[in-house]
């Protein structure tokens, strides 16, 4: 844990403190003003040519629309989704229309940068967020029918996390995300870069 609070040091709290909880607070619930803060927090994502295609299927227990929704959870994330004090629904326009011209090839990648505005937002606010795919896409795809041109793509559960973060929460090395991907790159290349929190000097060790 030490090595690994080193290596946070000098990253924003909403970043180095975010986890993906297997258990919320059936009790705390997600109220309408945090919802709109959340769809606001997406709604400012940037996307390719400002196309914006991305949609979302909100639900939160009680709801008849949250019941529409965790029918279609797989029994592994249905264990704890189903305490979270919202559902959301992920969806992106990839056609246009029901034909096959593209709407924007970036659809699932700017979709991508929405979800990840809406949960630092959630951290901001005291919410922790989970994102799955644990569901049946096809059931849910037929209970919801996504106009044409749409396709669901993920869900994110939204609450209070009931327990602590994981202890162990290993992430690769700046050295590999620079390197792994690219044969041509030497690893002696990237292996010198300054410690984003240590001092002057020093170096972020290679894999």
């Amino acid at each position: 844990m030490q090595r690994e609070h080193e290596l946070l040091d000098g990253i924003h709290p909403l970043l180095a403190g975010r986890f993906s909880p297997y258990r919320f607070d059936p009790s705390a619930t997600v109220d309408d003003h945090s919802l709109r803060l959340l769809l606001e927090a997406a709604r400012w994502a940037p996307s390719a040519g400002n196309s914006q295609p991305w949609g979302f299927f909100p639900s939160r227990p009680g709801e008849p629309e949250h019941e529409r929704v965790v029918r279609h959870l797989a029994p592994s994330s249905a264990r704890w989704a189903t305490d979270a004090g919202l559902l959301v629904v992920t969806s992106a326009r990839r056609h246009v229309d029901d034909t096959e011209l593209l709407y924007s090839e970036f659809a699932d990648y700017d979709l991508g940068q929405a979800i990840a505005h809406m949960t630092v937002q959630a951290e901001s606010m005291g919410l922790a967020s989970h994102q799955f795919r644990a569901f049946d896409l096809e059931g849910l795809t037929e209970e919801l029918r996504p106009n044409p041109g749409w396709a669901i793509i993920s869900m994110i559960a939204l609450g209070k996390a009931a327990g602590e973060p994981p202890e162990n929460r290993d992430r690769r090395s700046v050295a590999d995300l620079l390197s792994a991907p690219w044969s041509s790159r030497p690893l002696a290349a990237v292996s010198t870069l300054p410690h984003p929190g240590g001092p002057a000097g020093a170096r972020t060790p290679a894999p």
